[in-house]
């Protein structure tokens, strides 16, 4: 929990405050929609299709947190019908709440996409215990940085951090790749690579946003870019990652009730 920069515009404070608002709508819908069509799915992808709701619950519940101790961090004023003036109130803004929540759901999010693939039982139980203890790490090591305002510093936690983040994102993109190919139907396999590689891509934007105080940008600027990208990249990892694995469990089901295969 960094001491936030004084001299926040208007427009700063208030694209950082719909970003939040963004996250908490997307979260919240995500959520209601993957419950919702839990009774439309065979039982084998009902674990998968609840993890993913617990997912975007655990993910609204620290958006609501943040976005609150967004609003009392800051008071926003308009003087004679004047533009808006932005000051901040002394109050603690607390974004320790993101690394809760990345600590929370990021293995969940592997988990998910391993349950709704329906691999073999002792490959399933390997692959959700090693890329969940990974991810889990990579959020650790990554939090130590955050909260450092010296540079070096930041750079030394992002690098370990970056050691299990590259065998995370190794895995998906090529560990995978042979059990994709090997899901029951050409639509299916095509919306399981989806999800690997949007998997992929949305990981790859938190890298670069967490080094946002490192390459020249300081101030509110920072902390706008840093909060709107993060907000931005968590709702494509989270609730569009959401949607594609119930996809491939509605995808599948529609296969295994047609018989076109057989039940494990």
């Amino acid at each position: 929990m960094a001491p936030l920069p004084d001299g926040f515009s208007y427009a700063e404070w208030n694209a950082t405050y719909n970003g939040l608002s963004f996250g908490i709508a997307a979260m919240g819908s995500a959520t209601i929609f993957f419950w919702l069509q839990l009774p439309n799915v065979t039982k084998s992808y009902r674990t998968a299709l609840t993890i993913t709701g617990i997912v975007t619950l655990i993910a609204t519940y620290h958006y609501i947190r943040i976005f609150n101790s967004w609003s009392e961090a800051f008071t926003v004023a308009s003087k004679d019908g004047g533009d808006y003036t932005v000051q901040l109130t002394g109050a603690p803004f607390n974004d320790g709440y993101r690394y809760v929540d990345w600590l929370l759901t990021v293995p969940l999010l592997l988990i998910e996409l391993i349950l709704v693939m329906k691999l073999p039982q002792a490959e399933t139980v390997s692959l959700s215990w090693k890329l969940g203890l990974a991810s889990a790490l990579m959020v650790a090591l990554g939090y130590p940085g955050e909260i450092q305002e010296d540079l070096s510093v930041r750079w030394f936690w992002w690098c370990l951090s970056m050691i299990p983040f590259c065998y995370v994102v190794f895995t998906l993109a090529v560990g995978l790749a042979e059990s994709t190919s090997k899901q029951p139907s050409p639509a299916a396999a095509s919306l399981v690579s989806a999800a690997r590689y949007l998997t992929v891509l949305s990981w790859c934007t938190y890298p670069f946003v967490y080094m946002v105080k490192s390459v020249g940008l300081a101030g509110p600027a920072a902390t706008m870019y840093e909060q709107v990208g993060y907000s931005i990249a968590d709702v494509m990892a989270k609730a569009v990652f959401g949607v594609l694995i119930w996809a491939i469990a509605a995808e599948k089901s529609a296969v295994e009730e047609s018989g076109k295969l057989l039940p494990n």
